[in-house]
């Protein structure tokens, strides 16, 4: 930051001498006399004027030696209100940097921004989001174009490093060290997958023709697979839970796996068959895998399924479309009639309620210890479990939901959706509350767990983006019209209009007050006023530069 030298910076015609950051100008002019060119007043007076535009940019730049430097939207420097750390804002909305505890953030709204934070070793940046973005958490990283190419990289659970390159849908790779880890694919023309797509492994080739896919792969599991008798890289078992082999996805398939074996033609018939089977899970106890035998006929007219086979709940379901479709088990009974837009009987014995929808899910009547449900869509409905409440009218016009779990107590109000939102949180044990308020596009408020709070006005993504750091960091700054903060830990409040054209700050023992790109300010403390008007100091000043100030 530049500051003026203490001896007098001396030109042709003038001499300006600072003095305990008072200043005395003086100027020398030669004689005008009659006969002088009006041109030649006109330079004096401009030359005039320079000079005291540099005496009052002078004075701005010299009070950032105390706590009264301040010139508004064009550059500030505070504290945080609600967090340990300073801000820096210059030109509006368009650039800020942070610090708070080992965070960093410099951002250039709504074209990037980064932060990085030593103690969780973490990284972000964001350029215009969301069209590219990069998130590092320690060794895994990822780069992502509009979600649609990607490159991300880390280490396996066996901390071997892998790196992927995805064009998605078309394309996708990975490379590590271990060969093993290694796969690439290009659709619809052949690949091999490993742990993508919600699948451990997928080979293809020509997709839609042929479609291999194993899903729960088990660590050490070995069986007799029918389709061995077909030699063949393409139709080789997999040792895992389920293995998929499709033709002509998804109209034929063949299924194997632990107990299991299976075949569709869709949407003619299909039968599957899956004995009860063990496995050791990762704590090192064996666990029942339940069996079932599902068959299906021109679907979805006509399934038959018995599931759950070997467990103390195995349930029977059957249906015909339109005419029936039923669930048997010792702990629930539901019939349906002329599904969907008939009636639906349901006897939950383990929750202990009965109900009665016609047609289900749109008018629905339960009565029970476990359940009640009185609903009449979309006009009014009153939903209560144990620890669910769901109450609506004229949906969406007013939605109510409610959820205890355990010492949490979390209930949410909304009109029309996202237009207003009201969050309340409440922790039994601790007796603490925090609260959110989303009144889209007015507005966004909300009060943490430590009872720090922050109001701010406009927000047009908040209310439906309402937990993205992203667009907090890249696009909130915009329209931030109006800011309020305030931590009742320290007794800390801030204001600020306009990206700080006004902006005031207060703590228990003193206050900070600027206006208009700090041509008025005003600072007070224990035992001292300050005033700036013009950048022109009145009052006394300290002796000696408070600590805030020697921070900065």
């Amino acid at each position: 930051m530049f500051t003026p030298p203490h001896r007098g910076v001396r030109d042709a015609d003038n001499v300006i001498v600072q003095t305990d950051q008072y200043f005395v100008i003086s100027a020398h002019y030669h004689s005008l006399g009659r006969s002088r060119k009006p041109q030649c007043l006109r330079v004096s007076c401009c030359r005039l004027l320079l000079a005291v535009l540099a005496l009052v940019g002078c004075f701005g730049i010299g009070s950032a030696r105390g706590d009264l430097w301040n010139v508004g939207l064009l550059y500030d420097h505070f504290p945080l209100t609600r967090e340990a750390g300073w801000r820096t804002e210059a030109v509006g909305p368009f650039f800020y940097q942070q610090t708070r505890d080992s965070d960093r953030t410099l951002a250039v709204p709504p074209f990037f921004s980064d932060t990085q934070g030593t103690e969780t070793d973490f990284h972000e940046f964001d350029l215009l989001y969301p069209l590219l973005t990069y998130d590092r958490f320690g060794s895994e990283y990822r780069w992502q174009l509009i979600q649609l190419l990607s490159f991300a990289g880390g280490q396996t659970q066996e901390e071997i490093p892998k790196s992927r390159f995805t064009v998605f849908p078309l394309y996708f790779q990975q490379r590590s060290p271990d060969p093993q880890h290694n796969y690439t694919a290009l659709l619809p023309f052949y690949g091999h997958l490993k742990n993508r797509l919600f699948r451990s492994e997928i080979d293809f080739v020509l997709w839609p023709l042929y479609v291999k896919s194993v899903r729960g792969r088990a660590a050490d599991s070995s069986q007799d697979d029918v389709a061995a008798a077909l030699a063949g890289r393409w139709l080789s078992p997999q040792s895992g839970e389920v293995t998929t082999y499709n033709y002509l996805y998804p109209f034929f398939h063949l299924r194997y796996g632990d107990g299991l074996k299976g075949w569709q033609f869709w949407p003619l018939l299909g039968h599957e068959h899956k004995e009860v089977t063990t496995r050791t899970n990762s704590w090192g106890d064996e666990e029942i895998l339940p069996g079932h035998d599902k068959w299906l006929a021109v679907w979805p007219l006509f399934a038959h399924q018995e599931r759950e086979i070997g467990t103390d709940n195995p349930e029977r379901q059957q249906f015909l479309l339109p005419f029936y479709n039923y669930l048997r088990s010792p702990r629930r009974d539901s019939t349906s009639y002329l599904w969907p837009f008939g009636l639906t009987i349901t006897d939950d014995r383990e929750k202990q309620y009965h109900e009665v929808g016609a047609p289900w899910p749109l008018i629905v009547f339960a009565r029970g210890e476990g359940k009640t449900v009185s609903r009449v869509w979309p006009f009014i409905s009153q939903a209560k479990t144990d620890s669910l409440q769901s109450d609506f009218f004229l949906w969406p016009l007013y939605k109510y939901n409610r959820l205890q779990v355990g010492e949490l107590d979390r209930d949410r109000i909304r009109l029309l959706f996202f237009l207003y939102s009201e969050v309340n949180e409440q922790n039994f044990e601790s007796g603490k509350t925090q609260a959110r308020t989303d009144l889209w596009p007015l507005f966004t408020w909300r009060r943490n767990f430590d009872g720090r709070s922050r109001l701010q006005i406009l927000a047009p993504l908040e209310p439906v983006l309402p937990n993205s750091k992203s667009v907090e960091r890249n696009w909130s700054p915009l329209w931030s019209l109006w800011r309020a903060e305030h931590n009742p830990q320290t007794a800390t409040a801030s204001q600020s209009l306009l990206w700080n054209l006004y902006r005031h700050e207060s703590t228990p023992t003193a206050k900070k007050c600027s206006l208009l790109f700090g041509i008025f300010q005003y600072q007070s403390g224990t035992a001292t006023r300050h005033w700036r008007v013009f950048y022109l100091p009145f009052g006394r000043l300290d002796a000696a530069p408070s600590p805030a100030a020697d921070s900065r």
